[in-house]
């Protein structure tokens, strides 16, 4: 391997952690709302153009997933619907819904940190992003800083539990995430 292959490995890595980083401050932010903890970021020419985090609660709108407000926001930052030369940084894999938006919008790429085993559309759970029946292909980068990614969902969802628990399991009731 050669050392610019090894050096653009390492820049590329670099830049990835940095959007993630952003996505995870946004998935704080989720967290600090009684959301669930899920950021996101859409970046063009080294310039993030859209920024999310789940909304879901705050919005009463099921659709308000973080990937979702990021894309709009970027669609409506270089007005255009069409992502084409974008990549999505988010903090877990996207879910079905999320991973067709991604599709429908063109994302280039998707960079994501925390799979999710129960209902990650990007080849954990099942495949929807690169599935023989879809008319664009995304490159997909998994588990960039998976850990702190997966530990604010864990932390999140420990504490909802403990709450829950300590009402004597009545738990959130605008809420089953």
């Amino acid at each position: 391997m050669s050392l610019t292959l090894v050096c653009a490995k390492i820049a590329a890595m670099t830049t990835d952690e940095m959007y993630m980083r952003r996505a995870l401050e946004l998935a704080q932010k989720a967290a600090d709302e009684d959301e669930v903890p899920v950021g996101a970021v859409v970046v063009v020419n080294d310039e993030i153009v859209g920024e999310g985090y789940n909304q879901v609660i705050t919005l009463s709108d099921p659709s308000a997933h973080a990937e979702a407000q990021a894309i709009r926001a970027a669609g409506k930052s270089i007005d255009n619907y069409r992502l084409v030369d974008s990549t999505l940084y988010v903090t877990l894999e996207p879910c079905a819904m999320c991973a067709g938006l991604i599709t429908h919008a063109r994302v280039k790429r998707l960079v994501f940190g925390a799979p999710d085993p129960r209902t990650g559309a990007a080849g954990t759970a099942i495949e929807v992003l690169n599935h023989v029946s879809m008319n664009h292909r995304v490159a997909i980068t998994a588990g960039v800083l998976a850990e702190p990614c997966g530990d604010i969902l864990r932390q999140f969802f420990r504490a909802r539990r403990k709450k829950a628990s300590s009402n004597g399991g009545t738990g959130d009731s605008k809420s089953n995430d």
